[in-house]
């Protein structure tokens, strides 16, 4: 079985693509959501985020967000730190779940592939694009963020003109009849390259 990486910055609309991939039948692994849930479920995850951001790090067993997020989001050692204790639980859960399945490649749709220099994980990796002032707008209508705060979440992300030669496979998200037709193409695609695993 062929896995293959789906990322791309905030607001590109990676999830977007992902579910036109799981409308062609090909089973998607939420990264963010299941990383939401192992956060509040597993041990693991509980006892490390507890020793890096103390008691106040869960509320009556529920994760405290907000106050996990005012911490990381201009703190780039300290979210390097948070990704460490939950990406591995969140990598091996995946696997689990990879294994599971019975189609000829699986997709993760996870957001730092290249930041955190994993693409060596995957066995094919697509990035998801879109123009910076697009995906401000895309935001802006979706979480109601603000601009500054917008930009200082991109920021802790890679540049899509630096991620773009490390992917094997780009798709620019702008127009959404464009971005299905593509989907589609690269679907024929990586079914044929899976076939060679």
């Amino acid at each position: 079985m062929m896995i293959v990486g789906l990322t791309g910055g905030i607001g590109s609309g990676k999830s977007t693509v992902a579910k036109m991939f799981e409308k062609l039948g090909v089973p998607v692994y939420d990264s963010d959501h299941e990383a939401k849930v192992l956060m509040v479920t597993s041990p693991k995850i509980k006892q490390g985020l507890t020793q890096l951001f103390g008691e106040d790090a869960y509320v009556e067993g529920d994760l405290n967000r907000k106050y996990i997020a005012s911490k990381v989001f201009r703190d780039k050692e300290l979210l390097q730190q948070l990704n460490g204790i939950v990406h591995p639980v969140v990598r091996e859960h995946f696997l689990q779940w990879a294994a599971q399945q019975s189609t000829l490649y699986v997709i993760q749709e996870t957001a730092l592939i290249f930041e955190n220099n994993a693409q060596d994980k995957y066995d094919s990796t697509i990035l998801v694009t879109a123009p910076e002032e697009v995906r401000t707008k895309r935001i802006m209508a979706r979480d109601g963020m603000d601009k500054e705060a917008i930009l200082d979440r991109m920021k802790n992300q890679m540049q899509d003109a630096d991620k773009i030669p490390l992917a094997h496979f780009c798709i620019e998200n702008v127009d959404l009849k464009t971005t299905k037709r593509k989907v589609k193409q690269l679907h024929a695609k990586l079914l044929a390259l899976a076939t060679k695993f």
